[in-house]
């Protein structure tokens, strides 16, 4: 009898399935019909999310000005926010901005930023 189980591989893969499913399932929280009573329901997790280049699911919590993208963001990008996020490739939101995301935005920002500029929202 031939032996036709399939080796498993650990490493990026099982990471980035892992950070896709957080994406996906903040997307979901974010899309989800208004609950009883006419409000929208809270949406788990942090307002902004990256996966970087270090594999690790970043998130910020009502993120203000210019901040560093701590493990170089490259991939799936979730903005939340109520405003717009704009990616640059330095850090210090130096030099030409790479992409620009509004509100409620999910997209990969490529080829990788290192720092992303909020703007000011009331």
């Amino acid at each position: 009898m031939r032996d036709t189980r399939i080796p498993l591989r650990t490493g990026a893969v099982p990471a980035l399935l892992l950070a896709a499913a957080a994406v996906a399932a903040a997307t979901a929280a974010a899309t989800a019909a208004p609950a009883a009573g006419g409000t929208a329901p809270a949406a788990a997790g942090p307002d902004f999310q990256y996966v970087g280049q270090d594999d690790r699911v970043h998130g910020l919590t009502a993120p203000k000005g210019c901040v560093a993208a701590e493990g170089g963001g490259s991939r799936p990008v979730t903005n939340h926010t109520r405003g717009t996020a704009t990616f640059y490739r330095e850090p210090g939101c130096a030099g030409a901005p790479v992409e620009r995301l509004g509100p409620g935005t999910v997209t990969p920002v490529r080829p990788y930023f290192a720092s992303v500029r909020f703007s000011v929202t009331r």
